[in-house]
């Protein structure tokens, strides 16, 4: 080792103490690669911080030796936006030791907590004081805070609540350089200038380090109802959405789709899973309805809905859950379709949106157009009908070798699937952020202008380039 890492990682641990800073490979390892196992770097060490402080006490000292840093929260992410290189000599900076959570305020409805703060805890904290956060995912025991931020998370509440940006009040971030930028206090009316915040929320760690966050909180869910609906087609889908958003409003919480397909091969690789209606069809719709009031009857809503909707041919068949144990089990297959198709063998997974009034439309035309150009593959599309977001997959042809066929035609399949979705005006990255993974496809199919906007903010906030290199921009 170098004279100046060596130098470097002397100081670190002078800073952190042992179990701040751990350079052994083992230890190291499991966070060396990314969730879906496609990326894998190694890193001069492991830095833990404890507090707010000691991660601007260690940026500092990456700038001074001018070592690369890259922050890491769950290590749940989709793009390989928290993964190092290979070349060993950045420094993985886990925000994991960050996980207090403040004292939840019921009248202001907002809890300040640290970015390690798992999410599936948040929601434990909230929901003790009578509140939620109105944000959830498949990854909930594993994903922090931080991270969420950093991507500008989504989710099945996105319709009704909005992305993680939507619930951001405050922020703080330590800044290329060590110094602590602290906004954690929420102010309705703030006119000096611009909103500093919404620079770090989606920027996955390339202008600063997110280390706590004001979030704000909804009422506890009184009543939950939850439909899984029968349809012809994804067309069918777009109408029972636009008449559950006129009859139920506010009510309506999230609205999923998938193709009979997906189902099938979530029934054909989960224990016990089991379809919800009796006969197959074209297309599936999941409906999440909630209301913090308890004497609103959302039964009755929903029976109205389903029976107008089934007279007007809307749709075909349709189930109201018996029981939350019931209401989870319709999700969790929703939420088991992206490891059913990995299990299926070979493939490449797009987190895409369009125009919402463009979703159906848009899968229609694109699963022709990929199985028409890709003869062999299979193109499987489902996701957030209700805010344009698309999770497309293309599975491999019969007998292709996982790893070597994502390298070479998937590759091909993911260029022109992004390039169908620029062509409908829509974005590579709905919810998954672009990390390692899309980069060059960003750098292809970007708005010049965009871009351009992009790499003067990054040059001005982190001149030496050390935070989170060879991600997003």
């Amino acid at each position: 080792m170098a004279g100046q890492d060596q130098s470097f990682l002397s100081a670190a641990a002078a800073l952190l103490g042992p179990r701040g800073l751990i350079t052994d490979p083992e230890l190291m390892a499991p966070w060396l690669t990314d969730w879906r196992g496609r990326y894998t770097g190694q890193a001069c060490a492991l830095a833990s911080p404890a507090d707010a402080s000691e991660v601007a006490t260690i940026v500092a000292l990456c700038a001074r030796y001018g070592v690369a840093i890259v922050p890491q929260g769950g290590n749940s992410g989709m793009s390989g936006g928290a993964t190092p290189d290979d070349s060993g000599s950045a420094l993985l900076l886990s925000l994991r030791r960050l996980n207090a959570i403040g004292v939840v305020d019921v009248a202001a409805r907002q809890v300040t907590c640290g970015a390690g703060v798992v999410l599936q805890n948040l929601h434990q904290a909230a929901e003790s004081m009578g509140l939620r956060f109105p944000l959830t995912l498949g990854g909930k025991g594993s994903a922090t805070v931080g991270g969420l931020i950093a991507t500008n998370a989504g989710g099945s509440q996105v319709l009704r609540h909005g992305s993680m940006r939507a619930q951001v009040l405050g922020l703080e971030a330590v800044l290329a350089d060590g110094t602590v930028w602290s906004a954690l206090t929420p102010l309705k009316k703030d006119n000096r200038g611009f909103d500093l915040k919404q620079l770090f929320i989606g920027s996955e760690g390339t202008l600063g380090i997110v280390t706590a966050a004001t979030l704000k909180l909804e009422p506890a869910v009184a009543q939950r109802i939850v439909i899984w609906a029968g349809l012809t087609s994804i067309d069918a889908a777009r109408q029972l959405l636009l008449q559950t958003g006129a009859m139920l409003g506010e009510a309506l919480e999230g609205f999923e789709v998938l193709p009979q397909n997906c189902l099938e091969a979530v029934l054909a690789n989960v224990p016990d899973a089991r379809a919800p209606l009796a006969a197959p069809h074209g297309w599936h719709a999941l409906i999440e309805l909630v209301s913090s009031d308890p004497a609103a009857d959302l039964q009755c809503q929903a029976e109205q809905l389903l029976a107008e909707a089934l007279a007007a041919g809307v749709v075909e068949d349709a189930t109201i859950a018996a029981s939350q144990t019931q209401a989870d089990a319709f999700w969790n297959l929703r939420e088991s379709i992206s490891g059913a198709l990995r299990a299926k063998g070979a493939a490449v997974q797009h987190d895409i949106s369009v125009p919402v009034a463009q979703m159906a439309a848009f899968v229609t035309f694109a699963i022709a157009e990929v199985e028409r150009d890709w003869p062999g593959c299979g193109a499987f599309a489902f996701g957030h009908l209700g805010d344009g977001n698309v999770h497309f997959h293309v599975t491999a042809p019969p007998g292709a070798v996982r790893g070597e066929w994502e390298e070479g035609p998937g590759k091909a399949v993911s260029r022109m699937v992004h390039d169908l979705v620029t062509q409908w005006h829509g974005s590579i990255s709905a919810e998954h952020g672009i990390g390692q993974m899309k980069r060059d496809e960003l750098a292809r199919l970007g708005n010049p202008v965009a871009l351009d906007l992009l790499a003067r903010v990054k040059a001005a906030l982190d001149p030496a380039g050390l935070l989170n290199p060879g991600k997003l921009v």
